[in-house]
């Protein structure tokens, strides 16, 4: 049997990936995108998600989805509340349509992208176990199963942990020294009162010295909690997430003292707490032009949520890289050379201002630093909150 070949390859059906497959597609140009997931719907895709005007809605625009996207954003959702750990409001705003940021759940976002391409582009449950150069910009992918293909041009959309990386870099992400404990609350103002009052209509900053608890209103009405300790790697292997009240016992430890109305949003979550190592590729990372293969997303320049830029620097990497390729019809080095000249530096500037971000947050005297910069200038505040 002989070896499939595509011209184009994407590996990983993310934000990323899909805007990418988006893009060619509409301009007549078909791509191959592998996914390991069984289906669209194995696992959940996160919470909220604010989309930059400057990155993420440009890049709805280049795919031809900005007045679909409208159609689906979160109304309120770019209302911000900024709470001491005695849930005292040191600051508020609310969501009054103006703002350059709007709300969407990531599945909505991510459904929309599968929705505008046709069916077969995307080959699920095909888990890329490595790849290797062939000569003259071609490329070899092995998946888990034992089947092969070959491409012509590879695109590593997959992702912290890329299987594709390696191919043009030895870099790996490393731990920020910041870890999560995920929570739910659904239908919290019938269910959690208390905690839908504390969280609003948006975003939930609760801030203390090296920790607190990030939280954001969902579309559905369900409250999507974030608890934050700054902890050595190891902290969450030490807790049984297996044993839910065990672990939200384990969890509420690092918030002794701390407000019953803030402890609350993990001590009354439903379902299993999840835990996430925050994790980073080193600031500015970026290599030389490898011919045939290159990386967006994750898989380029993983950063700390801190910033609200992890999701849409993949929605802009894919759609220039698509744009890029249109542009230079025929001479795949040319394109993704412009390509990644555009992406290296707006990703070290996104990298930086996460890791600000990240130091702003959990700073000693926590939350007077965000205090301090909400008040001096007034920005897009969402824009703090995790986004990937």
């Amino acid at each position: 049997m002989s070896t499939p070949h595509h011209p184009i390859a994407v590996i990983g059906a993310g934000l990323g990936g899909l805007t990418l497959a988006r893009v060619l597609h509409a301009h007549g140009v078909e791509t191959a995108v592998f996914d390991l997931d069984a289906s669209p719907a194995a696992r959940t895709q996160g919470g909220m998600l604010d989309i930059h005007e400057e990155s993420g809605q440009a890049a709805l625009r280049a795919a031809g989805l900005y007045e679909e996207f409208l159609t689906r954003v979160h109304a309120g959702g770019q209302a911000v509340r900024l709470l001491d750990r005695d849930a005292r409001v040191r600051f508020e705003e609310a969501d009054d349509g103006t703002g350059g940021r709007p709300e969407i759940d990531r599945g909505d976002l991510r459904g929309l992208l599968l929705g505008s391409l046709p069916e077969g582009v995307i080959r699920w449950g095909a888990k890329v176990t490595g790849a290797r150069p062939l000569g003259d910009g071609r490329h070899e992918v092995l998946l888990a199963d034992g089947r092969s293909f070959t491409t012509d041009l590879l695109v590593g959309a997959d992702g912290a942990w890329s299987r594709v990386r390696p191919l043009v870099s030895d870099a790996v992400p490393a731990y920020c020294g910041v870890s999560f404990a995920e929570a739910d609350l659904p239908e919290a103002d019938v269910r959690h009162p208390v905690s839908a009052e504390v969280v609003g209509g948006g975003m939930l900053f609760a801030l203390g010295a090296g920790r607190g608890f990030l939280a954001h209103r969902e579309s559905d009405g369900g409250l999507h909690v974030y608890a934050a300790v700054e902890a050595p790697e190891e902290w969450l292997d030490g807790i049984d997430f297996t044993d839910t009240e065990a672990a939200k016992e384990a969890v509420l430890r690092s918030f002794d003292g701390w407000d019953k109305s803030l402890r609350a949003l993990v001590a009354d979550a439903e379902g299993e707490l999840v835990p996430r190592l925050i994790h980073a590729l080193p600031a500015g990372h970026r290599w030389d032009r490898v011919p045939g293969v290159t990386l967006l997303g994750d898989a380029a320049h993983l950063m700390s949520p801190f910033a609200g830029e992890g999701a849409n620097l993949a929605l802009i990497d894919g759609a220039d890289l698509g744009l890029a390729l249109l542009a230079h019809p025929g001479d795949t080095e040319a394109a993704l050379a412009a390509y990644e000249a555009g992406m290296f530096p707006r990703a070290e500037a996104a990298a930086a201002e996460s890791a600000a971000g990240g130091a702003l947050l959990f700073h000693a005297d926590a939350p007077q630093g965000l205090v301090d910069m909400f008040t001096a200038v007034r920005p897009d505040v969402s824009g703090a909150a995790p986004s990937a």
